[in-house]
């Protein structure tokens, strides 16, 4: 029992951090890659027109992100101006 606990222990941190956020607004080319969904064309779009004042912004500005991509890549972490989608205030698309 007490090896299951440690184990818990050291295994919660590690899974809080693969779920952390990341602010689109400031995160550098390489974490954003890092967040699955986000590959090299869509990180380039994102740099290229940020900073974004809330996820309706993005999805206006960024060809290619509509409702399904946000909800996906809010899951997986990202956030705009700290928002994640479902509080983004925009279920549209």
């Amino acid at each position: 029992m007490r090896r299951r606990a440690l184990l818990l222990c050291i295994a919660a941190p590690a899974a809080a951090q693969a779920v952390a956020d990341v602010e689109v607004n400031t995160a550098t080319r390489a974490r954003l890659e890092a967040l699955p969904g986000l590959g090299p064309a869509l990180v380039q779009r994102l740099l290229a027109k940020r900073p974004f004042a809330d996820w309706d912004d993005l999805m206006r500005r960024v060809p290619g992100v509509k409702a399904g991509t946000a909800r996906r890549l809010s899951a997986a972490g990202l956030r705009v101006a700290g928002q994640a989608w479902s509080t983004a205030g925009s279920e549209a698309g």
